[in-house]
């Protein structure tokens, strides 16, 4: 039988070896001499606190006693949260993610004990420890998974947030899980929840999801702003500052995701609806300064929008016109240039069009925007960087047709990288098939760094999917 070994039994050992009493070592640790007895004798347990003093006393890495502490003081002992919350903070602030999962697996049995690791996730997930609160919503989830309750639809949630990144393959996953838990989330919640489903739906170009997810998000928001304005109740008002954004911008989002989805499909003139519709913001009651930005939002979008759909029906005037209207914007961001830029490539691939004088005008935007910069919501971290990568697929098309095999070459790999990333197989594909097609004007050290890019793409689809025998 296998015998644990103790702290006290290792504190001990040390106090000896080193010919320390009790005192001495209390004045290198900064502890009391009665506290370091009691521990030593077993006593008195010891707070991770004391257990962080004593490493550092003996001179031991932090959290070198940690797996032992479990052992001692949480396995076969009734769960003290008093004792296991400190436990866990410390846990994370020296990134033990594999102790934090032992002291979960061994507590989660109690469903007591659910509600407390939830908060603790809750505490994590709003300071950004993503990697820490996922193993408490897991947990959480796991045991809850037959309660129906809201706080496991809220785990469901948060867990969809923090999954949600790079790879498209593993978003639509984390989307389909999550999206059967929607309905659970109170009705406030189920706004964001859904604005938060649309948004990937859209980066991944599911445009049914898309427009299902949408209706579903204007029709609850409208019930909801007609409840905040019929009762204008305290507890409505506290309710609806949960929001991300006001009330009235998840009804107007939706016409705006709705329009996309028209977009797509080439219905321009349904699109030109519902992009009429959100640039009629007149009914909306709020005054505020929050409200009165997002209204002049969405009559920019709304502006630029109806030019786009123009463009993309054929209108060439409409063109130049869009180009006017972008350019004399002062406060375009990134994020709308990228748009911007992607509406004009689209439209001038599909028609032919001779557009170097434009490209030649936003040359500082292109170089910049394809720098990749970092985004901080859904909408900007999953449907912003699936248009980089677009745009760098209908540059580097525009590009190689017109015999600019430097520049199309340069966008063309640059797309392929991007999607390798996004883990979007279809353009991945469809961006080698371009590359072959012009791989007799490509110049050595292009053709050098897209086979080792290739190889490399192998080599990681090996480690991710085991080793395959190239004999066959």
């Amino acid at each position: 039988m296998k015998i644990t070994p103790t702290i006290r039994a290792e504190l001990d050992s040390y106090l000896q070896q080193e010919g320390l009493n009790f005192a001495r070592f209390g004045k290198i640790s900064g502890m009391n001499r009665g506290a370091l007895s009691a521990i030593v004798s077993g006593n008195k347990p010891m707070s991770i606190n004391q257990l962080d003093q004593i490493t550092e006393a003996m001179g031991l890495p932090e959290g070198h006693f940690y797996d032992l502490f479990i052992e001692n003081f949480i396995i076969d002992h009734p769960p003290n949260m008093r004792r296991i919350e400190p436990f866990l903070h410390r846990c994370v602030e020296l990134n033990k993610l594999d102790t934090i999962r032992k002291v979960v697996g061994v507590i989660m049995d109690n469903l007591l004990y659910s509600s407390k690791l939830f908060e603790i996730a809750e505490d994590l997930f709003a300071q950004g420890q993503h990697e820490a609160a996922l193993i408490l919503y897991e947990n959480v989830a796991e045991v809850e998974k037959y309660q129906h309750s809201e706080r496991l639809a809220i785990c469901q949630y948060r867990l969809f947030a923090i999954r949600v990144g790079d790879d498209q393959s593993q978003n639509v996953r984390a989307a389909a899980i999550f999206e059967a838990f929607v309905e659970r989330l109170d009705e406030i919640d189920q706004l964001d929840a859904l604005k938060d489903l649309a948004n990937v739906y859209r980066s991944l170009r599911k445009w049914d999801k898309v427009d299902e997810m949408a209706r579903k998000m204007k029709e609850k928001a409208k019930v909801q702003y007609l409840m905040k304005h019929q009762q204008k109740s305290r507890e409505h008002d506290e309710s609806s500052k949960k929001l991300s954004r006001p009330m009235f911008v998840y009804i107007t989002y939706a016409d705006l995701l709705c329009a996309s989805v028209c977009e797509a499909q080439s219905d321009y003139q349904q699109a030109l609806q519902y992009t009429y519709a959100y640039a009629d913001l007149a009914w909306v009651k709020e005054t505020d300064e929050d409200t009165q930005h997002w209204i002049s939002l969405f009559e920019h979008w709304a502006k630029a929008n109806v030019l786009v759909n123009k463009l993309l029906s054929g209108d060439i005037k409409a063109l130049y016109d869009y180009v006017e209207y972008i350019g004399a914007s002062s406060d375009t961001t990134d994020q709308d240039r990228v748009t911007q830029l992607l509406n004009i490539m689209m439209m001038t691939n599909r028609y032919q069009i001779d557009v170097n004088d434009i490209l030649l005008r936003f040359e500082t935007d292109v170089n910049s925007l394809l720098q990749l910069p970092q985004f901080n919501d859904i909408y900007t971290q999953h449907v912003i960087p699936e248009q980089f990568a677009r745009l760098g697929y209908e540059l580097a098309y525009y590009y190689l047709h017109r015999g600019s095999y430097i520049d199309g070459f340069k966008h063309l790999m640059y797309s392929m990288v991007s999607y390798h990333t996004l883990n979007n197989e279809t353009y991945f594909i469809k961006c080698m098939v371009l590359f072959e097609r012009y791989r007799a004007y490509v110049v050595s050290e292009t053709k050098a760094a897209y086979l080792k890019f290739i190889e490399r793409v192998w080599i990681d689809d090996v480690k991710k999917n085991g080793a395959v025998d190239i004999r066959n």
